[in-house]
């Protein structure tokens, strides 16, 4: 037993694949909201991955607002956080590589000073090769680059990430399927396991793969503990989470946005806000075991979310 923020002594944390086999985790929101919400500024090209130099207690803070809030797992601050990123800022190699330790650090403090007293991990963030990009392409893919030149690109930050201990990769927003093949290879023999995420449209990647191809990718892959969707709709969140444990037999994670639009030429979000926690009683009926939000989704619409996983667990 190790003690928490308040002297209380916390549970021992089991592995995330352990836990997955006892029932439905939450997962956090949205960082980078959460971090505009504290009065951060994340809209540079490195977002949120900025303020693990500039303000790394507002990074703990946010992370903590999630945990407090009911989530299970936090996601890191390295979503956007790469070498060549940090390179065009000024940052070398040394520095970039403590950086992306520190946001495993950051979410791990964050754990061990929220109150609960319950067993909290950290999943690493990586992000596709678009974020880096910060240019849209992201949501688009097919960056006219090979599988073996983007597991290149991955390998060493995800090396980086996994001297930090963190208890999964969390390999998210994959806009097609060439790249999650990529990351498939790069996580190998890292120890850690991963979960893979794809942005979606409709019944297909970002990329116009259909998403039974993509899904595949995963299903014999070791490494991979969790397949499923993020960065979407919570309309096509839907679909996509019985699909995924049709095709993998894996547990299936799920985190949309709130429905809103990005608006590139606006750099605003336009549209209604389409989350409903009420939906969550459908993933897990479907196979989902990780369960959260991404963009624009806060602590208030997670603490449903943990609310309709406690109700579903009991």
């Amino acid at each position: 037993m190790h003690p928490d923020a308040t002297g209380s002594a916390r549970p021992p944390r089991p592995s995330l694949a352990s836990a997955l086999t006892r029932g439905p985790l939450v997962l956090d929101g949205g960082l980078s909201n959460q971090l505009e919400a504290e009065g951060e500024r994340v809209d540079g090209d490195l977002w949120s991955a900025r303020l693990l130099a500039d303000r790394p207690e507002a990074v703990v803070a946010a992370h903590r607002a999630y945990y407090e809030a009911g989530a299970d797992i936090a996601t890191t601050a390295s979503y956007q956080a790469t070498f060549e990123g940090f390179a065009r800022h000024g940052t070398d190699r040394a520095r970039a590589a403590e950086l992306l330790r520190a946001s495993v650090t950051l979410a791990r403090e964050a754990a061990r000073t929220a109150p609960g007293g319950r067993p909290r991990w950290v999943a690493a963030s990586v992000g596709p090769y678009g974020a880096m990009l910060a240019d849209g392409s992201e949501y688009r893919g097919r960056y006219g680059l090979t599988v073996a030149e983007l597991e290149r690109f991955h390998r060493p930050r995800l090396e980086v990430l996994a001297s930090a201990g963190p208890d999964a990769f969390a390999l998210e927003t994959v806009p097609d399927v060439d790249e999650a093949r990529a990351l498939l290879r790069a996580v190998r023999g890292l120890g850690v396991p991963a979960w893979l995420s794809f942005s979606i449209s409709g019944n297909r990647t970002r990329a116009g793969q259909p998403l039974a191809e993509a899904f595949a990718v995963a299903a014999g892959a070791a490494e991979v503990c969790a397949v499923g969707v993020n960065c979407c709709t919570p309309a096509d969140a839907d679909a996509a989470v019985a699909l995924a444990a049709r095709i993998t037999g894996k547990p299936v994670v799920v985190y949309p946005n709130s429905g809103e639009r990005w608006d590139d030429a606006r750099r605003a979000w336009v549209g209604p806000d389409r989350f409903e926690a009420a939906a969550v009683d459908g993933w897990l009926a479907s196979g989902a075991r990780l369960v959260g939000g991404c963009c624009r989704v806060g602590p208030r619409a997670l603490a449903q979310v943990a609310e309709r996983v406690a109700a579903r667990s009991r």
